[in-house]
């Protein structure tokens, strides 16, 4: 009897360390693809879908953006004279667009330009939402947010959302949430009327929020902040904290994927970093996946549970500036999986 028991308690402890493992099978950098050529970077998107990866690469001259595919990774075209720092695409009406200015609107099965959209402010990040079937384009200067209809390219509307805005996320169902990044709050915004009704202050918790990202169904916002370096963990309809767990420094992109329950924020310190949502009210860094210097912003492919970045090779950094120039043809995208 004696020795069933110690049986079963040995069977009990290989359990317990099982179960306690956070990452059985942990994610890695499993593809690197220098992909070279002038211009610079910002954001790099994953049409889900369309088996696309748009990549901006904007500049004083030659701006363009990249295109390629999802799953070789092999180069697809460009939507030429587009000085854009992001892409959305609508996938029911095969339209895509880059926050440039004015904005470019493009097939995304032929990669031919459409029109182009004038717009105020200076574009940057930009979302689209399958509620209604827009196009937020944002930016740190008045106004905040153009509202444009993706099925013909007309403006909808502008947003004030009484900040800078970074990232945003939306549920689908009207609403969208965005990062402000001066003000350290996420503003939270009716699709429907086009209003802010809520700020949802991060509490000193995290600062400077970079990236967004969303658990549509347990209705819980990731906040990735730069300083301090944290994920603030919120409740979507109350802003409620819920949790604050450490990244890496120079966050300026993040993610979710439903499928794996995992949250993802990209740091230019050359980390990524992995958060599991074990329930609705517990979370867990999961990983510090090491990426490449640089490689700050991300997108998810939920499709493949693939997490994709871009970075280059720098030199040393000038006084006063976070890195030194590229390198000719260093451009790289990076694949991390398992």
């Amino acid at each position: 009897m004696q020795r069933f028991y110690r049986v079963m308690s040995i069977a009990a402890l290989a359990f317990a360390v099982v179960a306690q493992t956070p990452n059985a099978s942990p994610y890695k950098l499993v593809k690197t693809v220098k992909v070279g050529g002038a211009g610079g970077f910002d954001y790099v998107y994953a049409d889900v879908d369309g088996r696309r990866l748009y990549i901006p690469r904007p500049g004083a001259t030659g701006a363009r953006i990249t295109v390629f595919d999802l799953d070789s990774l092999a180069p697809v075209g460009e939507i030429p004279n587009a000085n854009a720092r992001g892409v959305a695409v609508d996938p029911k009406s095969h339209h895509g667009f880059g926050s440039s200015k004015p904005v470019v609107m493009w097939d995304t099965k032929t990669l031919a330009t459409i029109k182009t959209i004038d717009v105020d402010g200076g574009p940057d990040g930009i979302l689209f939402d399958p509620f209604n079937e827009r196009v937020w384009v944002f930016s740190h200067r008045a106004p905040n947010a153009t509202v444009i209809d993706a099925k013909d390219g007309s403006i909808a509307g502008t947003v004030d959302l009484g900040g800078a805005p970074e990232q945003a996320v939306s549920d689908g169902k009207g609403h969208v949430w965005v990062d402000i990044e001066d003000k350290d709050n996420i503003a939270a915004v009716d699709a429907k009327t086009l209003k802010v009704t809520a700020h949802y202050d991060l509490a000193g918790k995290g600062g400077g929020p970079g990236g967004l990202a969303l658990d549509e169904k347990h209705h819980i916002l990731f906040a990735a902040c730069h300083e301090p370096a944290t994920m603030v963990i919120l409740n979507a309809e109350d802003g409620k904290v819920i949790a604050t767990l450490p990244i890496g420094t120079g966050v300026d992109g993040a993610g979710f994927n439903p499928k794996t329950m995992e949250a993802f924020s990209s740091q230019g310190d050359g980390t990524l970093t992995v958060i599991k949502e074990n329930s609705p009210t517990s979370f867990v860094v999961e990983q510090t996946v090491e990426t490449k210097p640089g490689a700050r912003t991300m997108t998810v492919d939920t499709k493949t549970d693939r997490i994709f970045s871009i970075t280059g090779e720098f030199g040393p950094a000038p006084a006063g500036q976070r890195r030194g120039p590229m390198a000719a043809d260093s451009f790289s995208i990076l694949v991390v999986g398992k």
